[in-house]
């Protein structure tokens, strides 16, 4: 690592998850001042500064896909002196959306990066599930394959801090009802299209969500927090996970028509476990496997 004085200074800006006026005026002045705005969607960035009424000279993508690729020439623009703003499609860049490569390099060559703090979806929905916050742990999304969410899942399901987790519309009654396999009814409090007009709060147990979600199409980004394990003992085997496990083991029997070997493979696969740690945690429940 090394240092110079550099004049351009990175301005990492936390922008609205839907209400405008969550804009702080210190980001409003920030962004009609740099030179450059690096943002994920240009498009929906450029509405959202014709909205605020806001001019910026230059909005470039920066994005998931062209972020390494996009290093050298906002690079080059804070070498010249230049201010640049980073900004992600709703929230504080660099938080489960793109930016901390940029962030990085900017910090090596010896650039000053300065944070616009602002909207959360991390921070929000924690301040709105009555858990406890002091100390939390945020996983960003599940993993798409079902088997890696549930391991994932089982993983979390010992953390005895809060869980902060992001899901999309789409997957989001598969994930609440892996919450509920292994989380049993421990409390979760889900937030939908937080800030916006039909933002919604739920809490209760990830089955007592699922069923209040109704039948039709889910929509928006989606924010869960879940309570962390209880003190002194396993936080899946403490709300009951012995029973999902049994579940996902007599369901594997039936489907394979009572080819143990089958079934366990089935089981095993289903609950995102080896099938040795299968076999040994339905034997501690008292299954014949």
């Amino acid at each position: 690592m090394y240092h110079r004085a550099v004049p351009g200074i990175l301005h990492v800006v936390a922008t609205p998850l839907g209400n405008l006026e969550d804009l702080s005026p210190r980001a409003a002045r920030v962004l009609e001042s740099v030179a450059c705005v690096a943002c994920e969607d240009t498009r929906r960035t450029g509405r959202l500064l014709d909205r605020l009424g806001i001019r910026a000279p230059r909005v470039v993508s920066c994005h998931k896909f062209n972020e390494r690729g996009r290093l050298e020439p906002i690079l080059r623009l804070l070498r010249e002196g230049k201010d640049v703003a980073l900004v992600s499609d709703g929230g504080t860049p660099a938080v489960s959306d793109p930016g901390s490569l940029l962030v990085g390099a900017a910090l090596e060559e010896g650039i000053r990066v300065c944070p616009v703090p602002g909207p959360s979806a991390v921070v929000a929905i924690l301040s709105t599930a009555g858990l406890p916050a002091d100390r939390f742990v945020f996983d960003g999304f599940l993993p798409h394959r079902a088997g890696e969410r549930r391991r994932r899942l089982r993983e979390l399901s010992e953390e005895p801090r809060t869980v902060v987790l992001f899901e999309t519309p789409h997957r989001i009654r598969e994930a609440l009802r892996d919450v509920a396999s292994v989380f049993g009814k421990r409390r979760v409090v889900l937030g939908r299209e937080i800030t916006k007009l039909h933002e919604t709060v739920v809490a209760g147990s990830a089955s007592e969500i699922l069923s209040a979600l109704g039948p039709g199409p889910v929509r928006g980004e989606i924010a869960i927090a879940i309570r962390g394990a209880p003190e002194g003992g396993s936080g899946a085997k403490a709300d009951g996970d012995a029973s999902s496990l049994s579940e996902a083991w007599r369901e594997a029997l039936a489907a394979c028509a009572g080819d143990r070997r089958a079934a366990l493979r089935r089981a095993a696969r289903s609950l995102g476990l080896e099938r040795s740690e299968l076999y040994r945690l339905l034997a501690e429940i008292g299954e014949e496997v």
